[in-house]
């Protein structure tokens, strides 16, 4: 966590690699929920659409930064947009757990994806390197929102892990109900991270701006984390 003073020129360049970190995000994130939800759609498969949902809900968090960043949005308007994501998360961990346990109750079985599978291990690579952009990018800007994007793009990673487990076992054992069950992990995962979201729990990593600078608070990221 750097402690320096930045200069302005420094804090626009931090400022312009947050937005093309979003943007970067956005585009991903879309592409791999058409293609996750396309593919669960075909193999019947709970796990792989919500995963695809939750892809969406990652673009909504990059969203927020983009409006931020080039818009300057108040720390009032911050709070009230991650509260928009909590619920987003709501909505989608109640989705995927109804159809999940549907699932489970009927014996319906999902057929094995290998196009899931793929996108999983690409997700796997491809997210860490976001996360750790991010979390050098926030840091030293002293931005929650960037740090609260970095929290969410690291859950879409775990996310991949669980759905790449469950596909696995399905396709290679026949083990139908490991895909409700990544679903159902994946729900739960979703509701963690809409609590964080509604409360704004995002600003454990979060470095304040120095006192020279401003109040101390970064972002609506304050030193108690609550805000």
């Amino acid at each position: 966590m750097s402690t320096s003073i930045l200069t302005p020129e420094r804090r626009a360049a931090l400022s312009r690699r947050s937005l093309w970190l979003a943007y970067a995000t956005a585009g991903y994130n879309l592409l791999e929920g058409l293609v996750a939800i396309a593919a669960g759609t075909t193999a019947s498969s709970t796990a792989l659409i919500g995963f695809g949902l939750d892809s969406f809900v990652e673009v909504s968090s990059a969203a927020v930064l983009i409006w931020q960043f080039r818009s300057r949005v108040p720390e009032d308007r911050e709070r009230f947009a991650l509260r928009l994501i909590g619920v987003s998360f709501f909505a989608l961990a109640a989705w995927v757990s109804v159809d999940a346990v549907r699932s489970l109750l009927a014996g319906g079985d999902a057929d094995a994806s290998p196009v899931g599978i793929g996108l999983a291990l690409a997700s796997l690579l491809v997210m860490p390197l976001l996360v750790r952009a991010k979390r050098r990018t926030g840091r030293e800007l002293g931005s929650a929102t960037v740090m609260a994007d970095s929290t969410q793009t690291m859950l879409c990673t775990y996310l991949s892990a669980v759905l790449l487990v469950g596909l696995i076992l399905n396709a290679a054992f026949g083990w139908s109900w490991a895909d409700p069950i990544a679903a159902l992990v994946i729900a739960a995962v979703a509701v963690k991270e809409g609590v964080e979201a509604w409360r704004g729990e995002h600003c454990d990593d979060c470095a304040p701006l120095p006192a020279a600078e401003g109040s101390g608070c970064a972002d609506g990221c304050c030193t108690d984390g609550k805000a």
